[in-house]
């Protein structure tokens, strides 16, 4: 009896065990989900600073960028703040004074996703201007360098009308193919392959190829791909433009390699909100916008 019952106890710690090897395998080959990082925690804005710029109170543009600034961390006004929308956390840009929340830690070789939508409030001097923002990567250096604004970065238009195009900022620049129509330098991969920065005849911005945007008041997803020298803007699953060799211009005046930097988004006049924005290390472009 007490044979057949060692015997009996011999075969279920077997299998437990068996069983139980199966289940540490499976949680070990178990990965986070696609390795996503959340860059907002829906409470607060921890891992983030606020730089506010001078007040637009009339004039031309040269006398409101030199104003006094609020400058980093000094945001009286709330113009980034959290609040619920739609019953989920969300970011809140009011857009009432120009300036940009940006990360505290830089970036290499990332896919950054967030969702942002419109509010309804607009602000001088561009309340009858489309509404607009941007998300600025490879933010490097002084705050403000852009206008008394923002960092010297590379960005991802956020406008009505024109998401997904590019611009410089503070001498960032980048190499584009592009095709010319009626003055407007437009992606077209086919285009011939030039140079974008402040200091040449072309300027600093390319249009998008095609409009994803959904209506106002809808929610977006972005999609931005870096990787090394490159970048894919990606607007509701739409490629808009693949740029390369991103670069900056220094202090002296010579141009070095721009591939790695803080994340920030601008308050530019108009009310938005942010959502659901996490990165993931990126090994390789993905292939299906690289065709």
């Amino acid at each position: 009896m007490n044979s057949n019952l060692n015997k009996t106890m011999d075969k279920s710690t077997f299998w437990i065990g068996i069983l139980s090897m199966i289940v540490i395998m499976g949680c070990r080959s178990k990965k986070p989900e696609n390795n996503w990082e959340n860059l907002f925690n829906g409470t607060d804005l921890s891992g983030w600073d606020t730089y506010i710029g001078a007040e637009f109170s009339g004039g031309d543009w040269e006398d409101w960028t030199k104003g006094e600034r609020l400058g980093l961390n000094n945001d009286p006004d709330k113009v980034f703040k959290v609040d619920i929308l739609d019953g989920e956390p969300v970011i809140h840009i009011s857009g009432k004074r120009f300036g940009g929340l940006s990360t505290h830690r830089e970036f290499q070789n990332y896919h950054l996703q967030m969702e942002f939508k419109w509010g309804t409030h607009k602000y001088a001097p561009k309340e009858n201007a489309p509404k607009d923002s941007g998300l600025l990567y490879h933010a490097v250096g002084e705050h403000g360098a852009d206008s008394g604004f923002w960092m010297r970065s590379q960005e991802f238009q956020i406008q009505e009308g024109d998401t997904g195009d590019y611009w410089g900022c503070a001498g960032a620049t980048f190499d584009v193919p592009v095709r010319l129509e009626e003055n407007n330098f437009i992606y077209d991969p086919m285009g011939e392959l030039l140079h974008f920065s402040p200091d040449n005849e072309r300027g600093r911005h390319v249009v998008k190829s095609t409009d994803a945007e959904k209506p106002s008041g809808e929610w977006n997803t972005i999609d931005l791909f870096c990787f090394e020298g490159t970048a894919i803007h990606v607007i509701n699953g739409k490629k808009n433009m693949i740029l390369y060799n991103s670069s900056q211009i220094n202090t002296a005046g010579n141009e070095m390699p721009l591939v790695k930097g803080k994340i920030q988004m601008q308050s530019e006049g108009a009310e938005i909100y942010f959502k659901n924005i996490r990165i993931r290390t990126l090994k390789e472009l993905p292939k299906k916008y690289l065709r």
